[in-house]
């Protein structure tokens, strides 16, 4: 029964991104080894579920090891200049093979529908077509890279047709040229391009990691643009090839319209509706601007405010507050706000005769405690003080004296509170005060 539960409450809590994501644009880069792992097929369950929830598709898919493998039964060799292949016109037929091959086999599975499976009934819609123009990345540093070629143009009204009709758009990393030549693309490339052009709303990347992480081990769940392109720029040995080449396509991408970026584990089963449908997501996303945002609160966060802070109030480490008082404080709240959520508030009570502030409900979700939301948002009240000229800030805790201490409130007396601050001797709170620099 539980797990019922569990799931029903799941599917509950789903139909908010459900609603959202309804007719959003979507890109889904694939590179060959994403196609060649065995959870792919659970990934292409995926994409069927997503079409079937009204998501408008287009799947971008790459094919290195195809190509590798396809030119080395040729007794072929094929030499890599700056990450990008070299394609000679006379293997340059071995190359289109595997992408035929490859397209024919995703086309294949998308295409499955037996009984008892998830693809039961979806009835796919795929086409594909001539929808990129390209020309040749021509001699870099020396090097000719023959028939490999970069996008030129994009048939975004083709598309774009395709989309509104219902149906998947699939495209391999091949682009065509008014002389009747075939390029060889990165498909990294070709999807950003794509994305931009269509003004996707996502863009999302396969890799091998579940979430990326930073140098000391902390996972990168939600990175801005500039964030991305550090981390690709710096080429930090943490990061592999993979990585690199997908934080820099990804801050290209939204750089260039596209609203968030996405980077999940092709692996991990299921990685890819945990990314759409909750609101932590399983991987990386980068976005524009940060994906929290702490901002002063408003009359419509009154019922989220109230949830995050019941269970403390009923802990003992908030005094209890009415919704009606909560209603006529909210001026002096900020929040932060996940994905429509708040997930951490905090209230700044003003004494300017004092020239003094009073923390209060300061309340961060026990789901996000341990990732320095709480210091967070004591930086941005700090900062709401200053422009009001405030010089200390104090605090009246029963449960929290030391973390206030490890960020720079020392002890005081209930003597050294303003003059007109009521202190609730039954309820015996431990104040403590800081001053602002």
């Amino acid at each position: 029964m539980s797990e019922v539960k569990e799931w029903v409450g799941w599917f509950r809590n789903a139909s908010p991104y459900i609603n959202s994501q309804r007719k959003q644009v979507m890109v889904l880069a694939l590179s060959g080894s994403v196609i060649e792992h065995s959870n792919f097929e659970n990934i292409v369950h995926d994409i069927s579920l997503l079409s079937s929830l009204g998501v408008r598709l287009v799947l971008v898919l790459g094919a290195r090891p195809q190509i590798n493998a396809n030119l080395a039964k040729n007794n072929c060799q094929s030499n890599f200049h700056l990450g990008l292949r070299v394609t000679e016109p006379n293997t340059v037929h071995h190359v289109l093979e595997a992408y035929g091959r490859i397209r024919s086999e995703v086309e294949a599975k998308l295409s499955m529908g037996l009984i008892n499976s998830p693809m039961h009934g979806a009835k796919l819609k795929v086409v594909s077509g001539n929808y990129v123009m390209a020309r040749p990345h021509g001699v870099i540093n020396g090097v000719d890279l023959g028939l490999t070629g970069h996008v030129r143009s994009i048939d975004k009204l083709g598309i774009t047709k395709q989309l509104d009709d219902g149906s998947v758009v699939l495209m391999t990393s091949t682009g065509y040229s008014v002389t009747g030549d075939v390029f060889n693309l990165s498909y990294e490339e070709l999807a950003c391009e794509v994305a931009a052009k269509l003004s996707a709303d996502k863009i999302i990347f396969f890799g091998l990691d579940r979430c990326l992480k930073n140098d000391t081990g902390a996972l990168l769940r939600q990175i801005t643009i500039d964030q991305a392109e550090q981390y690709a720029n710096t080429k930090h040995k943490v990061f592999s090839e993979e990585q690199i080449s997908h934080l820099s396509a990804s801050a290209k991408a939204c750089a260039n319209g596209v609203t968030r970026a996405h980077i999940i584990s092709h692996i991990q089963d299921g990685a890819l509706l945990e990314e759409l449908f909750t609101r932590d997501g399983s991987g990386t996303m980068v976005s524009l601007d940060e994906f929290d945002q702490i901002r002063p609160a408003r009359l419509e966060d009154t019922n989220g405010i109230l949830k995050l802070i019941q269970p403390l109030e009923e802990q003992g480490y908030l005094v209890r507050r009415s919704r009606e008082l909560l209603e006529t404080e909210l001026d002096y709240f900020l929040v932060e706000v996940r994905d429509n959520a708040i997930i951490a508030c905090v209230g700044l009570y003003p004494f300017p005769a004092d020239q003094a502030g009073e923390l209060s409900c300061f309340a961060v979700d026990s789901a996000y405690r341990k990732e320095g939301r709480g210091d967070r948002l004591l930086s941005a009240i700090e900062g709401r003080a200053r422009t009001q000229k405030l010089m200390k800030l104090f605090v009246l805790t029963t449960k929290t004296e030391h973390w206030f201490k490890e960020r720079g409130f020392n002890a005081v007396s209930k003597q050294d509170l303003p003059g007109n601050k009521n202190y609730n001797s039954g309820r015996n709170a431990k104040v403590l005060m800081k001053t602002l620099n």
